[in-house]
């Protein structure tokens, strides 16, 4: 069970999440580890986003289980910092750039190349694991996205930016799903137990990205 869970909100950019304040809106009306009841399931603040600006993301807590779990807004990237369009514009510039490095160059002027590369890679291989897992779980749907890159989902769903638009077409499957479109683990990373499962201060502190 993921702590982290999705809210459903496809049409509001981060933008207007943050100015509407979103996440007091966001409801999680029933425990997710005891759906029944009587855990102590209770409302436990929210907690601060690095980016985008002044956005929070509600937060539950369950006392029965010693768990807290989350509402995550479908623009926010999960397990990094800012948006899921964001994200998706870093690895629609790697397709489209003659190579990696000449990516780079357009994206990250403010570090050195290696540090640079690894920020990029990074996005890169959880995006790419992600759309390969997609074509697998949803083939009716997703099965002539070859290769399964940003531009061919884009073609194949119509629609622009497409990460957003996956977190509700997958939405089923987003506790299996990696980062930053889902909430499961990252490749090649096995599930943790359910007791290392607490969150922090937020998932921005808890990435190692800038």
């Amino acid at each position: 069970m993921p702590v982290q869970l999705r809210l459903a909100t496809r049409d509001l950019t981060s933008e207007d999440y943050v100015s509407r304040q979103g996440w007091r809106e966001a409801n999680l009306e029933r425990c997710p580890l005891h759906p029944e009841g009587g855990c102590g399931f209770e409302r436990h603040g929210t907690y601060e986003r690095k980016r985008p600006e002044g956005a929070r993301v509600a937060r539950w807590y369950c006392r029965k289980g010693q768990c807290t779990f989350s509402l995550l807004p479908d623009c926010l990237a999960a397990q990094l910092p800012g948006t899921l369009v964001e994200v998706e514009e870093v690895v629609l510039a790697v397709e489209k750039a003659p190579g990696q490095e000449r990516a780079v160059d357009m994206l990250r002027t403010d570090i050195e190349l290696p540090g640079a590369l690894r920020w990029v890679r990074r996005r890169l291989k959880l995006v790419r694991a992600a759309l390969v897992a997609l074509v697998g779980l949803l083939p009716a749907t997703l099965a002539s996205a070859r290769p399964p890159t940003i531009v061919e989902f884009r073609r194949v769903l119509g629609s622009e930016p497409v990460l957003v638009e996956l977190r509700e077409v997958a939405a089923e499957h987003l506790a299996h799903l990696p980062p930053p479109l889902g909430f499961g683990p990252r490749p090649g990373r096995p599930p943790p137990a359910l007791r290392h499962l607490q969150h922090r201060m937020g998932t921005d502190r808890r990435s190692m990205d800038g």
